[in-house]
C-alpha cells in the first residue's frame, strides 16, 4: 500500500510539473506575443534590411532609407556600339515600402498557432529574408524606349543611281532599323526585376532595302559613257561607221528599276525609243532593193552573158539591230554591228536562157533621129542605157518610168527641147521620148498588150523618119511620150517566159534599136493606119520679144506642124487565131512656129495678134 502511495505521489508531482511547464510556456508565448504586438518578429529582413522588432511604419521608413537599388542600380541598354546607362528607377521600378513592411509584419502571423510558432522560431533562428515589394511602371519604361527609338530608328534607304551630264552618281542604300518596343520592354522588365545590375541588348528589327548596292550598275553606266558607241555594217558591206558620242549616249542612258518578287535591281541600258529612232534614221540610206542580173543574148551561141551582176537586196532589221546594240552595251562594249534582212532577186547571175525561157529574138524596132542636136543624142543614150539588159518577168506589167534613171545633169542628161505647157522649150532630158517611142513600137509590133501610152501634143517629125532621113507618114500615131512621174508607158509580158530587153544607140547612124528576146509563142501582128486625117493648118507664127536678144536679132524657137488625127488598129494572132485586138487613136494639135526678137527690132509681123 505504501509503495502504491509513492507512485501516485510521483505521478501527481510529474503532472503538476508538466502543468507548471505548460503554464510557463504559455506565459512566455503570451509575453512574447504581447512584447511584439504591433511589431515585426525578430529575424525578419527585407532585401537584407533588418526590420525585426520594428513597427510596420518604422520598417517602411528603414527599408525606404536603406534599400537603394531603384536609384543606385545600373542597367546598361545596348544597341550594337551604342549604349545608354540608366537606373532601374528611370525605367519605372519603384519600391513599395508599406507593402514591403506589411509583408514582413505578416511573417509568423498567418496560419494556425503551430505554424505561427514555427515561422516565428524559423525567423528568429535562421532569419527570414523577404524580397521588397516593387512596382514596375511599364509606362515609364515605354517612354524611355520611345525616346531611344528616335536615336535607333532609321528609315529604309534605296540605293540610287543617276546621271549628271556624263558623270554617274551612285548612292548606296541603307538598312531600315526599328526598335521593337514591346520585345525590348519585356527583356528590360525581366532584368530590372532581378534587382541586379546588368546589360540589356535591345531588340532591334532590321529591314533591308530592295536595292542595297548599285555600284555594279554604276560601273556599267560609267563604262557605257567612257567612249563613243560605234555602229558598223557586216563585213563586206560598204557604208558607215556611225559614232554616237558620250554626251549623246548620256541623254539616251536609261536606269530602270526591275522588281522580281521581294527583290529588285537597277538595269542600265540605252533608251529603246531613242535607239529605234536613231537606227531607223539610218534605214533609208542603207536600203538596197534586189536587182536582177542584167544580160545580153549572144546571137551566135544563143546563150546569156552577164553584163551587170545581180544585186542582193537588203533592209535594215531595226528590231534585231536594237537587240544587238543593247546586248553589246549591257556587256560594256562600244562596237555593235547593224543587222539586215537580205532578199535575193528573182534572177541571179547563174540563170541561163533555158532557165528563163529566153531563146530567140521575138521583136526588134529601130527609130531614127536625124538632125538631132548633140545634147538630144546624149539624152537618148543616157535614157536607153537604163533598159539595156533589163528583164521583164512573165505576167509583169512593165513601167518605163519606174526603170528610167532620174533625169538630171548628174546622171548624164543634157538640156534639149521638150514640150511643156503648149510650148517647145529647152529642158533637161529632151530626146527621152525617142526612147519611149522605140519601146512602144517594139511592144506594138511584138504583139504585147499596151497598158498605158500617151501621144505627143503635136506631130514630131523625128518619129516619122526612116533610114535615109526620109519621112514615112505611116508612122504617125506610133509615138509615145514619157514625163516622169505623171506620164508613163506600160506594156505587159503576157507570156510564160521571161523577156530580155536590149537597147543600142548608134549616133553615127542616128538610130536607136530596141530588141526583145524571149521564146515565141506563135503570135503575129496585123495592123492598119488611117494615116494623118482631119488635117488642120498650123496657126500663124507667133513673135515674142526676148530682152536677152539684140535689136534686130530674130530666132526661131518652135516650128509649125499641121494638126491631124491618126487611128491605128492592131490585131494580134497566136498560131493563126485572133488573140486580141486594140486601137490607138491619136489627136495632134496644130502647132504654130514661134520666133523671138530683140527689143526695138522693126518690121515684126502683126498677123499673130501681138
Amino acid at each position: 500500500m505504501k509503495s502504491r502511495s509513492t507512485l501516485e505521489q510521483i505521478a501527481v508531482a510529474m503532472a503538476l510539473g508538466f502543468g507548471l511547464f505548460l503554464v510557463a510556456v504559455v506565459t512566455i508565448y503570451a509575453a512574447f506575443q504581447v512584447w511584439y504586438a504591433g511589431r515585426i518578429f525578430p529575424g525578419v529582413s527585407v532585401s537584407g534590411v533588418d526590420v525585426g522588432g520594428l513597427s510596420p511604419s518604422a520598417a517602411a521608413a528603414r527599408v525606404t532609407q536603406e534599400f537603394s537599388f531603384p536609384q543606385s542600380g545600373k542597367i546598361l541598354l545596348q544597341d550594337g556600339q551604342q549604349t545608354w546607362l540608366v537606373s532601374p528607377g528611370q525605367l519605372g521600378l519603384f519600391l513599395d515600402p508599406e507593402t514591403s513592411a506589411m509583408n514582413a509584419y505578416r511573417v509568423g502571423r498567418t496560419g494556425g498557432i503551430f505554424r505561427r510558432l514555427r515561422d516565428q522560431y524559423s525567423a528568429y533562428a535562421s532569419s527570414e529574408l523577404l524580397p521588397p515589394a516593387l512596382i514596375m511602371d511599364e509606362r515609364v519604361t515605354y517612354q524611355v524606349l520611345e525616346s531611344l527609338a528616335k536615336q535607333i530608328d532609321k528609315p529604309v534607304v534605296e540605293a540610287s543611281l543617276s546621271v549628271q551630264g556624263t558623270d554617274v552618281v551612285v548612292n548606296n542604300g541603307q538598312n531600315g532599323r526599328t526598335l521593337d518596343t514591346a520585345a525590348s520592354l519585356a527583356v528590360v522588365s525581366a532584368q530590372v526585376q532581378t534587382l541586379q545590375d546588368g546589360i540589356v541588348p535591345l531588340v532591334v528589327r532590321e529591314t533591308p532595302p530592295a536595292i542595297l548596292d548599285a555600284s555594279a550598275q554604276a560601273d556599267l553606266a560609267r563604262k557605257i559613257l567612257s567612249a563613243p558607241l560605234t555602229l558598223t555594217l557586216p563585213e563586206g558591206e560598204s557604208g558607215g561607221p556611225w559614232t554616237i558620242d558620250p554626251q549623246t549616249l548620256a541623254s539616251m542612258l536609261t536606269i530602270q528599276r526591275v522588281e522580281d518578287g521581294q527583290s529588285a535591281e537597277y538595269r542600265v541600258g540605252l533608251s529603246t525609243d531613242a535607239l529605234i529612232a536613231y537606227i531607223s534614221g539610218l534605214g533609208p540610206d542603207l536600203q538596197r532593193y534586189p536587182q536582177n542580173a542584167r544580160f545580153i543574148f549572144n546571137d551566135d551561141t544563143h546563150q546569156l552573158e552577164v553584163i551587170q551582176h545581180a544585186v542582193i537586196g537588203r533592209s535594215l532589221d531595226v528590231a534585231a539591230s536594237l537587240k544587238t546594240v543593247q546586248e553589246k552595251v549591257s556587256a560594256g562594249e562600244h562596237n555593235a554591228e547593224l543587222q539586215f534582212v537580205y532578199t535575193n532577186p528573182q534572177v541571179t547571175d547563174d540563170k541561163t536562157g533555158a532557165d528563163l525561157g529566153i531563146t530567140e529574138l521575138v521583136s526588134a524596132q529601130t527609130s531614127y533621129f536625124y538632125g538631132s542636136s548633140p545634147d538630144r543624142v546624149q539624152n537618148i543614150q543616157a535614157a536607153a542605157a537604163s533598159f539595156h539588159g533589163l528583164l521583164v518577168a512573165p505576167g509583169e506589167t512593165f513601167s518605163m518610168a519606174s526603170q528610167l534613171t532620174n533625169i538630171s545633169l548628174e546622171n548624164g542628161y543634157a538640156e534639149a527641147v521638150i514640150i511643156v505647157g503648149g510650148r517647145s522649150v529647152k529642158g533637161v532630158g529632151g530626146g527621152v521620148c525617142q526612147v519611149s517611142t522605140t519601146l512602144f513600137r517594139t511592144a506594138f509590133f511584138g504583139g504585147f498588150p499596151v497598158v498605158e501610152r500617151h501621144a505627143h501634143a503635136y506631130r514630131v517629125y523625128y518619129y516619122e523618119k526612116v533610114a535615109g532621113n526620109r519621112i514615112d507618114s505611116s508612122l504617125a500615131g506610133l509615138d509615145a511620150t514619157v514625163f516622169v512621174p505623171l506620164v508613163d508607158f506600160k506594156f505587159t509580158n503576157d507570156t510564160p517566159y521571161w523577156l530580155l530587153m536590149e537597147t543600142y544607140v548608134n549616133p553615127s547612124n542616128s538610130s536607136i534599136t530596141w530588141k526583145f528576146y524571149s521564146t515565141s509563142d506563135g503570135r503575129t501582128v496585123d495592123w492598119t493606119t488611117s494615116g494623118p486625117i482631119n488635117k488642120v493648118d498650123p496657126p500663124e507664127p507667133q513673135y515674142v520679144e526676148n530682152p536677152d536678144l539684140q535689136k534686130g536679132e530674130i530666132q526661131q524657137v518652135d516650128w509649125e506642124a499641121e494638126g491631124a488625127d491618126v487611128n491605128v488598129d492592131r490585131k494580134v494572132y497566136k498560131n493563126g487565131s485572133l488573140y486580141f485586138e486594140d486601137t490607138f487613136n491619136t489627136h495632134y494639135q496644130a502647132w504654130r512656129a514661134v520666133y523671138e526678137y530683140g527689143p526695138g527690132t522693126e518690121d515684126i509681123p502683126k498677123s499673130n495678134g501681138n
